[in-house]
């Protein structure tokens, strides 16, 4: 595993929500000597951690905007997000997704699947930028 792939959806200069797919590079380093390299992507700092749940048949059926840059990690469900100009995507259990559509015309979401959406999310610090 040399690049780790994820989803962001961000706000263009006319604040359209958008989806882009994203790549980070890592490298092998000693992590945690003696132990064998692992490979690392770059640190972010975080400004908090939460886990966040939605039941299921839960919508959002207007747009809103993530309340900061968090990273959400699905680790039950499949939760399915829909820029503003109408793309959807799903995102089943272990899928990642930075929402960076903090002001624009936002994203809509919703639990697709039959169980309840619980992901990990980690909130990106406002001067970090992900690449």
């Amino acid at each position: 595993m040399e690049k780790v792939k994820y989803v962001r959806i961000y706000a263009d200069e006319s604040g359209e929500s958008h989806f882009e797919d994203m790549e980070i590079e890592l490298t092998f380093v000693d992590f945690a000597p003696p132990a064998a390299p692992l490979a690392r992507g770059p640190f972010l700092p975080a400004a908090q951690m939460q886990w966040l749940a939605a039941p299921t048949g839960w919508p959002s059926d207007v747009p809103h905007p993530p309340p900061n840059r968090p990273v959400f990690v699905v680790t039950q469900g499949e939760l399915e997000l829909t820029t503003s100009g109408g793309e959807a995507r799903r995102f089943p259990t272990g899928a990642e997704v930075l929402l960076e559509d903090t002001s624009g015309k936002r994203h809509r979401s919703e639990v697709a699947s039959d169980v309840d959406v619980l992901a990990l999310v980690i909130s990106v610090a406002e001067s970090e930028t992900v690449s």
